[in-house]
């Protein structure tokens, strides 16, 4: 169902750039971050900690951090 939304110029500025960044549509952005805020989508930090319960907001972070090199493809990983 489509929908309107006015809203200032700076913000259709940040959208369009962390679309670009994400290299998403508009649309998707904006969908995904509605989505992310009715928690109908777990952010990366929900995820860790639903995974690791018992882990402190801190603790999770840590996780998160000491885990992100996981997340970087070399690409000599894929020859």
């Amino acid at each position: 169902m489509p929908m309107s939304l006015r809203l200032p110029p700076k913000i259709i500025n940040m959208i369009e750039k962390a679309a670009l960044k994400d290299k998403k549509t508009k649309t998707a952005f904006v969908i995904e971050a509605i989505n992310q805020k009715l928690g109908l989508v777990k952010n990366r930090e929900g995820a860790l900690r639903d995974f690791a319960g018992w882990l402190s907001k801190k603790e999770a972070e840590e996780l998160r951090l000491a885990t992100a090199v996981f997340e970087k493809i070399q690409e000599g990983d894929w020859k």
